[in-house]
Parts: C-alpha cells; sequence; structure tokens
C-alpha cells in the first residue's frame, strides 16, 4: 500500500491511497482524499478487507499519515504489518512502479478538476489497468485474467477505454 499526490485545479493537491495485491499486481483498494487523517486511512484498510479477506502481510513505507488507529485496525483484521526502511522507495517495488504507470499513462493526460473528477478517471483506468494492460511479469497477461480470442470469431474491433486515452482490441463476431 502506499500514497501518491496529484495536483488539481486551483492549486489543490489531492492524495490517492492504493492497496495492491503483489501475485497478479491486481488492485485491491483505491480511495481518494484531500487531507487524509488516520482515522480516514484506518477505515480505508477496513473497506478493502471485508469478510475475512484481510492478507496475512502488509507492505507499507513509514507515512505519518499511518497512525495508531490503523495499527489497530491491522491487528483487528489479523495483519502482520511489514515496514519499509525509512525513505526507501525501493522497497515496496510493485506499487511504486504502478504509481508511475498511472501517473504515465493516465494522469500525465488529463487535467484534474477535482475529488470526484479523479476518482472516476481513477475508476475508468483501473479497470482497464485489470482488464486490458499486459504485463511482462504476468507472461503479457492482464491481472484479470483473458481468454485468448480464435480468428473464427470475426474480424478485430478497436474499443475505446479511458475517455480513449488507451484501447482494448478484440474480436467480435459480425
Amino acid at each position: 500500500m502506499d500514497f501518491f499526490v496529484v495536483p488539481a485545479v486551483l492549486f489543490r493537491v489531492l492524495f490517492v491511497f492504493v492497496i495492491l495485491s503483489h501475485d497478479r499486481r491486481r488492485l485491491v483498494h483505491f480511495a481518494v482524499a484531500e487531507c487524509p487523517t488516520a482515522e480516514w486511512v484506518a477505515h480505508q484498510l477496513l473497506e478493502a478487507f471485508p469478510w475475512d479477506s484481510a492478507p496475512h502481510y502488509l507492505l507499507r513505507d513509514r507515512d505519518g499519515s499511518y497512525g495508531e488507529r490503523f495499527c489497530e485496525a491491522a491487528n483487528w483484521l489479523g495483519i502482520q504489518e511489514v515496514l519499509t526502511a525509512p525513505q526507501s522507495p525501493w522497497q515496496n517495488a510493485y506499487v511504486e512502479r504502478s504509481i508511475g504507470s498511472i501517473r504515465r499513462e493516465c494522469l500525465d493526460h488529463v487535467i484534474v478538476l477535482n475529488e470526484s473528477g479523479l476518482r472516476r478517471i481513477l475508476k475508468s483506468y483501473f479497470e482497464y489497468y485489470e482488464r486490458t494492460r499486459t504485463h511482462l511479469s504476468l507472461n503479457k497477461d492482464a491481472p484479470i485474467c483473458r481468454p485468448v480470442q480464435p480468428q473464427q470469431l470475426g474480424p478485430i474491433r478497436e474499443i475505446p477505454q479511458v475517455g480513449g486515452l488507451h484501447h482494448r482490441y478484440e474480436r467480435i463476431a459480425a
């Protein structure tokens, strides 16, 4: 898990909180706030892992936004926190690389107006990221596996995603 900041119009700074699953580089949860508090972060953790779905370990940095409430919530869920060394982002490489992809492939190409707009943009991008975007470490598959489409299905069609910023190509029966 990690935070990153996004500048918005009128010089506001929005914080994005992401939790990523290491096995398939799948996004588990994200949330946007203008001023995240320790209570808010703890609530996001509880929202991310309902019904006994919490992982055994959670890798995070030493950000001050994770307060005592967050540690209590993690303990209550049975999560063992693994802290990275101070100022060592390479120790949480999967989420850092995902944040870089979010910036390069999405946020560098749009203007963010407010929290709800950023949520809408990120929701659209994450749907693309999980279902369409290929990952070399996953043998050029997406985090949510896609079946190979035989030629007999028909011609290849272009389907715009993320407001036309990216495209998915599928065979569609004529």
